[in-house]
């Protein structure tokens, strides 16, 4: 029974620490920021609403 407990405790750890590893170096903190300046287009939306296309 004892040796159940030490496995669960150093499964709990290696996952906290692999868990910690992910997060640290998924690299979210440098993604390019988003300049307003660059051009963009609605491409082929509507300028009105479909619903009021209906009535």
């Amino acid at each position: 029974m004892e040796l159940i407990g030490i496995a669960l405790i150093i499964l709990i750890i290696v996952g906290l620490a692999a868990t910690a590893s992910v997060l640290r170096n998924d690299g979210r903190g440098h993604t390019p920021h988003v300049r307003s300046e660059d051009a963009w287009s609605a491409l082929d939306l509507p300028s009105t609403s479909y619903t009021l296309r209906i009535f």
